[in-house]
């Protein structure tokens, strides 16, 4: 899927037709405020198996980026920025980058939330502010101290088709966003209710990891807002995420979050070296953080 391309012409003309305000010296977007009340059929992993990123004359080259937003409770200022810049974002990537192609997906908790798996078709054009506009902000999460980050990185392996992945050899980028520590496992029967796998057992971390980077370039930005849980959470959050990731791991603040996701889509493309991360697991393979 994906064809076409963003422009400051196309932007204005969607902000126009959905009454919000668009800045054509910048690219920024206001007045969008997710609206939905209940997960969009479009987003619903109930109802597709597989989100495809296909090279086209147009974009023979497809860069596939999974953007992967937290609708917990405390990320809504996170979203609503992502929102904003969203046209920053993409006119800014396609200066240096033609093929990019966005998947949107909302991430939330799999033992609390009604929703907590969204994802769009993966676009080049207008269609990616579209799916970001039909994201269902559930504002749930609960007491468990993580949120289901890694749920991204499972759809990113079992239900993408990638042409960059399987016929050029080129990965992939997963970039989740969030405020809490990472979550050590995905719970089986949860998952499998919500997207219909068929799961005997429960999804561990490392694991996901290993065979998920094969795949994709894996990116976890902490949002670090008086809005959110990151500073209640800093250690944990950074002791976790930075040994899984390495320097793939980022800490962003609100105003710098548009950046931040430029820096690290351009920082994979360019295949900029990273520093190798620490295995999280002990002798016992049980995880240390």
């Amino acid at each position: 899927m994906g064809s076409g391309s963003v422009s400051h012409s196309s932007l204005r003309a969607y902000a126009t037709a959905n009454n919000y305000c668009y800045d054509i010296s910048t690219g920024r977007t206001t007045g969008q405020t997710f609206k939905a009340r209940t997960i969009d059929k479009i987003l619903d992993p109930q109802n597709f198996t597989v989100r495809e990123c296909v090279n086209s004359e147009e974009h023979p080259n497809t860069v596939p980026v999974i953007l992967a937003l937290d609708v917990t409770g405390s990320m809504g200022e996170a979203c609503s920025e992502t929102a904003a810049a969203l046209g920053t974002i993409i006119l800014n990537l396609y200066k240096k980058f033609q093929d990019i192609e966005f998947c949107i997906m909302g991430i939330g908790d799999l033992a609390y939330d009604y929703s907590p798996i969204q994802m769009s078709q993966f676009e080049s054009d207008i269609r990616i502010a579209e799916a970001l506009d039909k994201v269902y902000m559930e504002h749930g999460g609960g007491g468990n101290g993580y949120e289901s980050y890694t749920a991204a990185w499972y759809m990113g392996l079992h239900r993408t088709k990638l042409d960059a992945f399987d016929k050029q050899g080129r990965k992939g980028i997963i970039i989740t966003m969030g405020d809490e520590p990472l979550n050590p496992y995905l719970p089986a029967r949860e998952l499998n209710a919500a997207i219909n796998a068929t799961e005997e057992k429960d999804i561990e971390t490392p694991q996901l990891y290993a065979d998920a980077s094969k795949k994709f370039d894996i990116f976890h930005i902490s949002v670090d807002s008086p809005r959110c849980c990151y500073g209640r959470y800093k250690k944990d959050v950074d002791n976790s995420f930075g040994q899984m990731l390495g320097a793939r791991y980022k800490i962003s603040s609100i105003d710098s979050l548009a950046q931040t996701i430029e820096d690290c889509i351009t920082e994979s493309i360019q295949g900029v070296e990273v520093v190798p991360a620490v295995n999280p697991t002990n002798e016992n393979g049980e995880i240390s953080w």
